[in-house]
């Protein structure tokens, strides 16, 4: 039987000022219809398109199930609800340790395919309030996860994602997270995630380059924001 996944919900923003940056972090609840288009969904923002939005992070999700445990570490003085990470959609019973890079979806009358994980940025500093937060999220890999988009058509938070396909020797999001963020200098990691083909081309090539270098990209301004 194919495996299908209701929604929590389904979220779009635009971009504005807000905790001192310029985001598009904050998302409204759409409970219509609407078109996903191959850069994302119809109303939906990026305020940065060289580090977010584009044809392989066309979509983000993040399980509704990592909130609760957020709470717990952070306590209850944030509201720790639906589309706090910018999500576009929010899930139950899909996480980082089932969902695995190329895994093909139909959504309505789209088609999405996971393309990478989300690499935590210091806008979710900023948006929380806490301080190294982007580094705790990637320290135990709870990141969520991006999506290209293979056909676009019309979609509903009413209509489950249903899985079509799942490529051979696939990763799990946390295996490769694992590797990518916690051991990013193993070699026969690295070869591995070489060998996934449908990695999105941004991490791909910080796989290759450090294959090349045995260096290790830059993570600072990612995670903490530009120097002052």
């Amino acid at each position: 039987m194919t495996k299908q996944y209701y929604l929590k919900g389904v979220f779009r923003g635009t971009a504005e000022s807000a905790y001192g940056l310029e985001t598009a972090i904050n998302k409204i609840r759409v409970e219509e219809p609407l078109y996903l288009f191959s850069e994302g969904l119809d109303g939906d923002q990026s305020a940065d398109l060289r580090h977010h939005g584009g044809l392989e992070r066309a979509l983000h999700q993040y399980p509704f199930e990592h909130y609760a445990y957020w709470q717990q570490k952070y306590g209850v003085n944030n509201e720790w609800q639906t589309a706090g990470m910018g999500e576009n959609i929010s899930s139950i019973g899909m996480t980082e340790e089932i969902v695995c890079i190329g895994d093909r979806y139909q959504w309505g009358a789209a088609i999405i395919e996971v393309s990478q994980p989300r690499s935590p940025c210091f806008k979710l500093n900023k948006r929380w309030g806490i301080k190294n937060f982007s580094v705790a999220m990637q320290d135990i890999s709870r990141c969520g996860w991006l999506y290209r988009v293979i056909q676009p058509g019309r979609v509903s938070v009413n209509e489950p994602l249903q899985l079509i396909e799942q490529v051979p020797n696939t990763m799990t999001l946390r295996e490769v997270c694992d590797i990518f963020f916690g051991d990013p200098l193993n070699i026969e990691g690295l070869k591995k995630l070489k060998m996934q083909n449908k990695l999105s081309q941004s991490w791909m090539s910080k796989v290759t380059q450090r294959l090349e270098t045995n260096e290790v990209e830059n993570w600072h301004t990612r995670l903490l924001g530009p120097k002052k």
